[in-house]
């Protein structure tokens, strides 16, 4: 059964850095991968995207302030993040992309549960 494993969520202060990782279980992560975020009683919104020759791509919001990389040894996509801000906080996925936007979350089939990243003081 192949599935995504999200890590590396947690409280951290307004201006901190994070690092998540997208780990992939049943099939290798060498397939274009994104990260979405969802916050309470909101929607699923796109925060990046890399495909398999390090195209990326970033939402506004993201721009700037956040890297996705992948490491083909360890076959992990990470999401690194800095500059955080208390509108960051949500539950972010990581998900393999198939086809379409890759914004729109209807482009990927498998997804992790999430990992949970606050911004708070």
């Amino acid at each position: 059964q192949v599935q995504l494993v999200e890590s590396g969520g947690r409280l951290v202060q307004p201006g901190g850095t994070l690092r998540l990782s997208c780990a992939a279980s049943g099939f290798t992560v060498r397939f274009p991968i994104g990260w979405f975020r969802q916050a309470p009683v909101k929607d699923r919104e796109f925060v990046s995207w890399i495909d398999l020759r390090n195209n990326k791509a970033y939402s506004a919001s993201a721009t700037g302030r956040f890297t996705i990389t992948r490491d083909s040894t360890d076959d992990i996509v990470y999401l690194q993040m800095s500059s955080l801000r208390p509108e960051d906080t949500g539950l972010y996925y990581c998900a393999k992309f198939v086809r379409g936007n890759h914004i729109w979350p209807s482009a990927y089939d498998v997804w992790g549960h999430g990992t949970q990243v606050t911004v708070s003081s």
